[in-house]
C-alpha cells in the first residue's frame, strides 16, 4: 500500500517535467558580437639552443655547459630574474658525417662517427623588451648555436581579454537594438549568453627565416633594432539571445 502514493507522485511529476522541457520560448533575437583589442607586447621569450660535438662526451658536455653558464650570466646582466630562465631540455646522441645529407647523397659517402652531440635548450623571458637587441646579440656571441623561437607576449592578457569581451557584448547589444528597431520593436533582457571559440591571444612570433637573418647580422649591428615586435591581437566573440519586446 505504501508504494501506491509514491507511484502516484511519480506519475504527477513526469507530466510537469515534460511540459517544462517542451515549453515554448518567448520571441527572441539572436546576435553575435565580435571585438579585437590590439596591444603592444611588453615581454619576449627566447628559446635558445646550445650544442657541442666531440668524440669525448665529457668534453662536449663541458663546452655546452660553459656556453649555458655564459647565457645565464648574460641574462643576469640584463636584469632577468632567475625564475625567468629555464634549462628545459638536455640530450646526448651520437653524430655521424652523414646525418645532414640527403638520403641519396648518403649512398656515396662512407658513414663515419664524428662525435657525441650534447645539446641543451634554454628559455629566457625578458620583461624589458628595450633590451631585446642587446641580450640577443650577446647570447649569440656566447655560443648559442640555434635560435629556435622568439615570442612576443602580453603580460596583462587577462585584462585585455576582459576588455575585448566587454566590447563584444556591447557590439552584440548594439546590433540587436538596430535590428529590432527596423521591425518596430525593442529588445528586453538577455535570455542567454554564450562565448564563441576564438583565438583569444594571437602571439607575435618571429618566423624562422627572420630569426636566421637577425642572427647573421646581430654581431656588431648599430643600426637600430633589427626586429619590430608589432602588436598582439586579443579577440573575443559572444552570442546573445535577447527577448523581443
Amino acid at each position: 500500500m505504501k508504494r501506491l502514493p509514491l507511484l502516484f507522485l511519480a506519475l504527477l511529476i513526469f507530466p510537469i517535467q515534460a511540459l517544462a522541457q517542451n515549453a515554448i520560448e518567448p520571441p527572441l533575437i539572436t546576435v553575435t558580437g565580435q571585438a579585437e583589442v590590439r596591444v603592444p607586447p611588453d615581454e619576449v621569450v627566447f628559446t635558445l639552443g646550445v650544442e657541442s660535438v666531440d668524440k669525448d662526451m665529457l668534453a662536449a658536455k663541458k663546452r655546452t655547459d660553459d656556453s649555458v653558464r655564459e647565457v645565464l650570466a648574460i641574462a643576469r646582466r640584463n636584469n632577468v630574474k632567475p625564475e625567468d630562465v629555464q634549462t628545459s631540455f638536455i640530450s646526448v646522441q651520437p653524430k655521424y658525417n652523414t646525418d645532414d645529407l640527403e638520403y641519396t647523397a648518403r649512398q656515396s659517402v662512407k658513414r663515419e662517427f664524428v662525435g657525441y652531440q650534447v645539446s641543451k635548450t634554454v628559455a629566457v623571458i625578458l620583461r624589458d623588451i628595450s633590451r631585446f637587441d642587446a641580450l640577443l646579440s650577446d647570447v649569440l656571441k656566447a655560443g648559442v648555436t640555434r635560435l629556435s623561437n622568439v615570442e612576443f607576449r602580453d603580460s596583462q592578457i587577462h585584462k585585455h581579454r576582459d576588455q575585448a569581451r566587454a566590447m563584444a557584448m556591447k557590439a552584440a547589444q548594439d546590433k540587436a537594438n538596430l535590428m529590432a528597431r527596423e521591425i518596430g520593436q525593442s529588445i528586453g533582457p538577455a535570455y542567454s549568453i554564450s562565448e564563441g571559440v576564438t583565438n583569444p591571444y594571437s602571439q607575435a612570433n618571429v618566423s624562422q627565416n627572420r630569426l636566421e637573418a637577425f642572427a647573421d647580422n646581430a654581431a656588431g649591428s648599430e643600426s637600430g633594432s633589427a626586429i619590430a615586435p608589432g602588436s598582439i591581437s586579443v579577440t573575443a566573440q559572444v552570442t546573445v539571445r535577447f527577448r523581443l519586446m
